[in-house]
């Protein structure tokens, strides 16, 4: 697979194809945005620019973010093991640093397979301004790295109020230094690990053993919210989608089929032809939870869903510092049919969902998750630190 959508130069940093670089095309993996170039960077690219770094490239993505790891990127053949392309680029030494959109769990399934650090951060710290949005209630730029310094360094710089981005939270600037991590608690969350294979239940019982090692309580729980906060946020991640994409017509953006005889056919071919299967699904789930006789069952029920949720887990937090948790089911995918996507991310999609929905920090290290309360990323990264640093 080729990682890269657009090379741009010898940079450092890599930013997936769902975040603006100005003047390279922003398609979003999907045949319906071949060719858009925008006019202005995001945000966060603007921010690392102005700081001296370097944009290598744009790293392909699956079809707006939706699938597992990227593998229905358009125009990219994905065959054999599935790898993240921005992932892939930070693990081969190729860039310092990534930035990737996380919506559904796509980009810390991508570093818990590559083997590198990815942080998704508190919702609302780090700003929206220039991305292809999709769910716009729970995606959040992040940042993939080799170690916890190297997601640290780039979240220093892009972190903070930006006024362009209505979801920015106030604060002009965020701590990211390491929390020491002796005396506190960390949950092995029991019902996430039973859906894990062997090999990734290895990976969590190591991990646990590198925190005991440096003064770290680690106990198994049970807190048995996640797959309610999967389907919450499938609910609400595609409805948000099938509104945000509605845009793409034929008419005002994106590809426009050739054949038409009036302005339905013209809606009609121009997405038949400019969405693939996965994206198609998303759309017509999220606009049967948005009918009329769906809304208040499904939408408005998820919404409710999301606040109770949010509540038990600050009841949870106050117990312990962190959660521990697997980052996916599996260490490795092999490709597969685009007809199997839409269940197999849904299932994939109960380990990382609850962070999306709630909007706190999830950070990837190690092959295996941690969660964290709001703005709590700086105990995250003293705790992936002082593993990694015993791994040295």
């Amino acid at each position: 697979m080729n990682y890269y959508k657009t090379k741009i130069g010898n940079g450092n940093i890599a930013v997936d194809d769902t975040i603006l670089v100005k003047d390279a095309e922003a398609a979003a993996g999907s045949k319906m945005l071949t060719g858009f170039k925008p006019l202005f960077s995001a945000e966060a690219v603007t921010r690392l620019e102005n700081k001296g770094y370097q944009i290598a490239g744009k790293t392909n993505v699956g079809e707006f973010g939706l699938d597992l790891l990227g593998e229905f990127s358009y125009g990219a053949e994905a065959d054999g093991v599935l790898k993240g392309a921005a992932a892939e680029a930070v693990a081969n030494g190729e860039v310092k640093a990534a930035l990737a959109v996380d919506m559904n769990g796509s980009a810390r399934r991508a570093a818990a397979v590559s083997g590198v650090d990815f942080l998704k951060p508190t919702y609302g710290t780090v700003s929206r301004y220039g991305v292809i949005s999709c769910a716009a209630s729970g995606e959040q730029i992040g940042v993939y790295a080799k170690n916890a310094n190297g997601i640290k360094d780039i979240m220093d710089v892009i972190a903070g109020h930006d006024e362009k981005d209505g979801t920015s939270l106030r604060n002009e600037s965020y701590d990211y230094s390491f929390t020491a991590v002796s005396g506190k608690k960390v949950a092995i969350i029991k019902e996430l690990s039973e859906k894990a294979d062997a090999e990734t239940k290895a990976r969590i019982n190591a991990f646990a053993d590198s925190l005991r090692a440096s003064g770290v309580t680690v106990e198994e729980i049970s807190f048995d919210v996640f797959d309610t906060a999967n389907t919450a946020w499938q609910i609400l991640m595609t409805a948000e989608t099938c509104n945000n994409i509605s845009r793409y017509d034929g008419v005002k953006f994106g590809h426009r089929a050739k054949e038409y005889k009036n302005i339905d056919e013209l809606y009609v071919n121009s997405r038949t032809e400019g969405f693939n299967f996965l994206t198609k699904a998303v759309i017509m789930y999220g606009s049967d939870v948005l009918s009329k006789n769906r809304y208040e069952a499904c939408y408005d029920k998820s919404l409710k869903v999301r606040r109770v949720l949010a509540e038990k887990f600050e009841e949870l937090i106050k117990q312990y510092d962190a959660i521990l948790t697997p980052a996916s089911s599996k260490t490795a995918y092999e490709a597969y049919n685009i007809h199997e996507a839409f269940g197999k991310v849904f299932n994939e999609s109960a380990f990382t969902a609850l962070a999306n929905l709630i909007g706190i920090p999830a950070l990837v290290c190690s092959g295996v998750q941690l969660m964290g309360k709001h703005f709590s990323e700086g105990l995250l990264l003293g705790l992936a630190d002082a593993v990694e640093r015993k791994g040295e």
